[in-house]
Formats: structure tokens, C-alpha cells, sequence
């Protein structure tokens, strides 16, 4: 036996204990589908919008932004006023007074205590000091307790959470990790979109998930994690700082590159496991195309990624949040338990994809 193969046998299974989601009150999706061909140009994209809003298999999205009645009127509180959108500031102001909000009703519902390490997700806002440091002030959490924000990692982000989590507890065998993935996907709308930048924002929602890794073995054992850097389309995810907001940029071409390379990529990220032998396939529903070119692209059947498409359909697409619902829908209904595979994708375009065994009831 090799020094690795003593060190790997030595090392804690870790297990993703438990998991809280969270949104804000309003569902705003109906009311953007009506509002949204108003900030197009021309009849053509705007009939197109409409047709791509009935074929999105999204009911609902959640927002801090409580539509207005008027059909002309996007909010109540007027964030978004034709002519007048926020400027990147106001924007991270809202962010600011908002996010914590919405964290503490997915925080409250998890066993915070004897927490050693807190990471937290976002790719929608940034401030300073931040969620972290009001996790460990608001909970009066030890101030020793080791900190991390993973930033602008989009909608991938989650898995490197748990991947950074997981090799924390390996190292460390006694450490409670707390997880939390939070993005208000709302607050990024443009007042002179594209046409694929509105269809994007159809897609997006704001949501919340804290979780709790450690040794104890609960919940999912995370087995191993596999990180897939797609030549060549680098550009069809981007996510940059601008002056009226983040400005996304979600090309069409996207779902056709997942499932073209998906086929030749699909046997790293089973680790030796056989497409067949996977029970539970948690797959981020970046939108109705994404989930299409994922089923097409690893050879499934609709039924196996049915989890993924309920969670896009009641909540949309919440970035970094999203596969910790699908995750949580696992662990509610693992049925006889069995190994699963978690997929999510971002900017790169790169796949991030994640093995682990559900246990079973």
C-alpha cells in the first residue's frame, strides 16, 4: 500500500448533513413575462419573447421586488422606472439592505451551533464587511471562526462550496462547515436589453440555501468531485461589472456545447461508477434548454431529471442557490438511497459535477 493509499484510507467521509432553502415573498414571474416585451424594440422580439416565456416550463419566481398592479409598472418601490434604472450603486445598496434578510430565514432553519468554518456564495452583490462576518456577529458564532466567500463563480459556485467544504473536513475530521448560497438574481435587469439578455433574465430569481457538512454520517456522503473546462467557449458565459448593473450574457449556443461534449466528459465525472448504477441525477436547471441538453447530452431518461425540472419550475433558475434545492429534494425523497451524480455549469463554460450516495429511508 502507497503513502497516498494509507493517507486516502485514513481520511473522513464527509456528508452533507442537512439543507435549508429560502426565497423572498413575491413571486414576480408572471408579472415580468407581461412587463418584459416592453423593454424590447421591435414586434419581432417581442412576439418571440413571448413564445420563449410559454415554452420556459417556469410558474414561478421569487424577488424582494413586489409587482405592481399597473401593467405599465414593473415594482412597487419603483426600482425599476422606464427611463430611470438603477445604477450599480443603488443596486448594491439594495443588495446590502436585502441579502441578510433573506439568509437568516434559510440560517434559522439549520443547527448553527459549534459551527467551525462559514462559506458563503454570491455572484449578485458584494459588500463589506459582509454575509459572513453578520452570520458570526448576528449568531454570536466564536470570532475565530475561519471565513470564505467564493465570488463571481456563478451558477457553479454551490459545488465548490461543498468541494472546499469537503476537503476541510478531510483535513479536519471534528469541523461543523456552514454552507450558504445566496443570490438575488432580480436586481440585474436591463433597461435596453437584447433580446438574449431579456430571455435570460426570464430565467433568473433570487433564493437562499444554508447547509452543514461534517463527519457525522448523515444525510449525503460527498464522494468526489470532478471539474470540466470546455475548450473553446469561454465566451458564452460572462458575467461583468457594469455601470446600470451586472451585465449577463447567456449565449443560445450554450445548451448545444453541454451536449456535444457532455458524451466524451460523462465517464471522468461518474468516477469509475456506470451510468446506469446512478439513482439520483441532480442537475442544475439553468433553464428548460440547459436540463434538455443535459438529458440528450448524458443519454437520460425525463424521469431522472424530473427533481431538477420541478425545482425550475417553481423557483427558476437562483444561480448558485439552485442545486442545493435540487439537493434538498434528494435528501427529503431518497427512496432506497443509491449514488447520484450533481451537475452545474457557469462561466468557462466549464462543468463542475459532484458524486455522492444518498442514504436511504
Amino acid at each position: 500500500m502507497s503513502i497516498n493509499d494509507i493517507e486516502m484510507s485514513s481520511m473522513a467521509s464527509v456528508y452533507l448533513n442537512s439543507i435549508a432553502t429560502a426565497v423572498p415573498d413575491f413571486d414576480i414571474h408572471d408579472k415580468f413575462v407581461g412587463f418584459g416585451p416592453s423593454l424590447l424594440r421591435d414586434e419581432t422580439s417581442k412576439k418571440l419573447f413571448q413564445r420563449m416565456a410559454k415554452r420556459s416550463q417556469i410558474e414561478h419566481r421569487y424577488s424582494f421586488l413586489k409587482p405592481h398592479k399597473n401593467s405599465g409598472r414593473l415594482d412597487v418601490d419603483n426600482f425599476y422606472v422606464q427611463g430611470k434604472f438603477p445604477d450599480t450603486h443603488k443596486r448594491m445598496e439594495f443588495y446590502e439592505s436585502h441579502a441578510f434578510l433573506l439568509a437568516q430565514r434559510a440560517l434559522n432553519q439549520v443547527d448553527i451551533e459549534n459551527v467551525t468554518h462559514v462559506i458563503v456564495t454570491t455572484c449578485t452583490g458584494f459588500y463589506a464587511p459582509g454575509l459572513d462576518l453578520q452570520i458570526v456577529n448576528h449568531y454570536g458564532l466564536n470570532p475565530a471562526i475561519e471565513r470564505t466567500i467564493i465570488g463571481f463563480m456563478g451558477c457553479y459556485a454551490a459545488l465548490n462550496a461543498l468541494k472546499l467544504a469537503r476537503h476541510i473536513v478531510r483535513s479536519e475530521p471534528s469541523a461543523r462547515v456552514l454552507i450558504l448560497n445566496l443570490e438575488l438574481c432580480t436586481l440585474h435587469l436591463k433597461q435596453n436589453g437584447t433580446l438574449e439578455e431579456m430571455l435570460s433574465f426570464l430565467i433568473f430569481a433570487d433564493g437562499c440555501a444554508a447547509s452543514i457538512i461534517s463527519s457525522e454520517p448523515k444525510g449525503l456522503e460527498l464522494q468526489s468531485f470532478t471539474s470540466t473546462l470546455i475548450p473553446d467557449s469561454g465566451d458564452q458565459i460572462t458575467w461583468q461589472i457594469g455601470d446600470l448593473g451586472f451585465d449577463m450574457n447567456l449565449s443560445g449556443r450554450v445548451p448545444a456545447t453541454i451536449a456535444s461534449n457532455l458524451p466524451s466528459r460523462l465517464e471522468s465525472m461518474l468516477n469509475g461508477s456506470k451510468r446506469e448504477e446512478i439513482v439520483h441525477w441532480a442537475i442544475h436547471p439553468g433553464g428548460r434548454s440547459i436540463l434538455d441538453a443535459v438529458k440528450d447530452g448524458a443519454g437520460l431518461a425525463e424521469n431522472q431529471i424530473s427533481v431538477s425540472r420541478n425545482i425550475l419550475r417553481q423557483f427558476g433558475n437562483m444561480s448558485s442557490a439552485t442545486i442545493m434545492f435540487v439537493l434538498n429534494e434528494i435528501m427529503e425523497n431518497p427512496g432506497s438511497g443509491g449514488q447520484g451524480c450533481a451537475m452545474a455549469f457557469g462561466p468557462g463554460l466549464t462543468v463542475e459535477s459532484m458524486r455522492f450516495q444518498a442514504q436511504g429511508i
